[in-house]
């Protein structure tokens, strides 16, 4: 590890466990009776919040939970999330989080690869998952979060058992090199992954990047579009506002624009996690002009790229600067980022102190500034491996760097621009072209709201661009506008870029991250 990268290492002490690292210390700095969580209309204290996993980690010892033993957790949005999280890591367990709306068949698959012993569900999900147990393996017990519990055991009357001064509620002495966490992958190209991370790899992150880029204050209210079960928010909207003393605005709903402006109106919240699609939503919405955004100091966005006509839009709005970054469950979190005062739109920013990256061809060389190649970056947060694919983990971790399949060019100022996945890029007459080139271009037409472009063969079998296409209100899709979005792109992009067919959506089918999900239009 070269020296620069060297001197920013932590001095982790050997007993270090992230209950304490991101919840306890709250206690020792005074912050009891502080509210930690805001969701609906009540509020959790850091004091309660604490007793409460205290009380999970002695229920989880009770029922023969051991550390690094898996927890699954199906869980929406609320205060039984934070507690059950906390309550893991303080028994030493491992947490592996997954949308709690799944459906049976997926449910049996996450149960088998996980194969906890212990499950952690809210009722509304037990039409789907009590099938899933009965046929499944391991699955020894379920606690069911709501009053029905469908014959399973109760949260509620689990953690009311529990002395929360009791040996059994004490905080396992794990180090930073124990297992911590499941984080999955997208599934972009399959099953979802499993990445596995330790103690250290999540407060290597929130050092260099919550700390040191965004600058988490303890003033700060945090809400986020994303549900804790998906990494990104679990780290922007629990671990880092809970690093700082701060607070979180959490909802079990759907995130829509008409939610997220009911929830800013209310809890005023400093900073907000989104994407793209959600704040194209939200400047598409009749409130966006009334609703009153001045509370707002920073905006993070990730998950899929920002076309730089959205983020002039947003400014021109909400005159709050957001910063773009990327990151994956290999790494935890961001890793590449804007920064507040240096925002430079339709880029990705800069690498995040803490991480270095390179840009590599397919022979693994690195390329020169400028050029196109396959990311890799390494840093004190990169997981183990994949769970149970020793194949596909050789691929990707070698070492102490990890390999992604996203591609991106570096300008010689050291910004970085995302091309999009591998996997994604169009040959088209003998040229790679990157589709979300063309989504800006289109995005940038006053009549169009959202768009997503694939490739798809011509009657001689040659790739050509096939762009599906959200209109604003007011706009037809026909000929006439077909041509006029041509047109637009003329004045932008070389003619064998054009998209040869337009379709007009609705809507655009998104992932349980809300993201656009292009596989589904391919």
């Amino acid at each position: 590890m070269p020296d620069d990268l060297q001197d920013t290492l932590p001095s982790w002490p050997e007993r270090f466990n992230l209950c304490e690292y991101f919840l306890d210390h709250n206690l020792e700095e005074g912050r009891e009776d502080k509210p930690a969580l805001h969701c609906g209309g009540e509020s959790q204290t850091y004091a309660q919040l604490v007793d409460r996993s205290r009380r999970v980690a002695a229920a989880l010892r009770r029922r023969g939970v051991r550390p690094e033993e898996r927890v699954l957790l199906l869980l929406p949005d609320g205060f039984e999330f934070a507690e059950a999280w906390f309550g893991i890591l303080r028994a030493g367990a491992v947490f592996a989080m997954v949308n709690p709306l799944l459906k049976r068949g997926d449910l049996e698959h996450y149960l088998a690869y996980s194969k906890a012993r212990v499950v952690i569900a809210h009722e509304s999900i037990l039409g789907e998952l009590a099938p899933a147990v009965e046929r499944g393996r391991w699955c020894e017990e379920v606690l069911v979060v709501g009053g029905e519990t469908g014959g399973f055991g109760s949260w509620e009357g689990a953690l009311a058992a529990e002395d929360p001064a009791a040996p059994e509620a004490e905080t396992e002495p794990t180090g930073p090199g124990d297992l911590a966490g499941w984080l999955f992958t997208s599934g972009s190209t399959g099953k979802p992954k499993a990445c596995v991370h330790s103690h250290a790899d999540f407060a290597w992150n929130t050092e260099h990047y919550a700390l040191g880029v965004v600058g988490y204050e303890e003033g700060d209210v945090c809400l986020s579009v994303p549900k804790l079960f998906f990494g990104y928010a679990t780290g922007t909207n629990l671990m880092f506002p809970f690093r700082v003393g701060a607070s979180a605005v959490l909802f079990p709903g759907r995130s829509t624009a008409d939610a997220l402006f009911d929830h800013i109106e209310r809890f005023r919240p400093t900073l907000l996690t989104c994407v793209p699609t959600m704040f194209n939503n939200m400047l598409a919405s009749p409130r966006c002009d009334t609703v009153d955004l001045s509370s707002l100091r920073v905006c993070l966005s990730a998950g899929e790229a920002l076309p730089p006509e959205l983020y002039r839009r947003w400014m021109e709005r909400a005159r709050v600067e957001i910063l773009d970054g990327i990151g994956s469950a290999e790494m935890f979190h961001i890793y590449i980022s804007n920064r507040p005062g240096e925002v430079v739109p339709g880029s990705l920013g800069r690498i995040v102190p803490g991480y270095e990256a390179r840009i590599v061809d397919p022979d693994g060389e690195e390329v020169a500034d400028g050029e196109p190649g396959r990311l890799r970056v390494r840093g004190g947060s990169t997981a183990l491996c994949y769970w149970g694919d020793r194949e596909k983990s050789r691929e990707t971790f070698q070492g102490e760097w990890c390999t992604s399949a996203d591609i991106f060019r570096r300008d010689e100022s050291g910004l970085y621009f995302y091309e999009g996945r591998s996997d994604d890029l169009l040959k088209v007459s003998g040229i790679w072209v990157s589709p979300l080139e063309i989504e800006n271009a289109l995005l940038s037409h006053e009549a169009v709201r959202e768009v997503c472009v694939v490739g798809r063969e011509d009657e001689a079998g040659m790739v050509k661009p096939l762009a599906f296409v959200v209109l604003d209100a007011g706009a037809r899709g026909d000929d006439e506008t077909a041509a006029a979005l041509t047109a637009h792109l003329k004045q932008r992009l070389a003619p064998y870029k054009y998209p040869r067919w337009y379709e007009w959506r609705g809507e655009l089918p998104k992932n349980d991250r809300g993201k656009i999900a292009r596989a589904k239009l391919e």
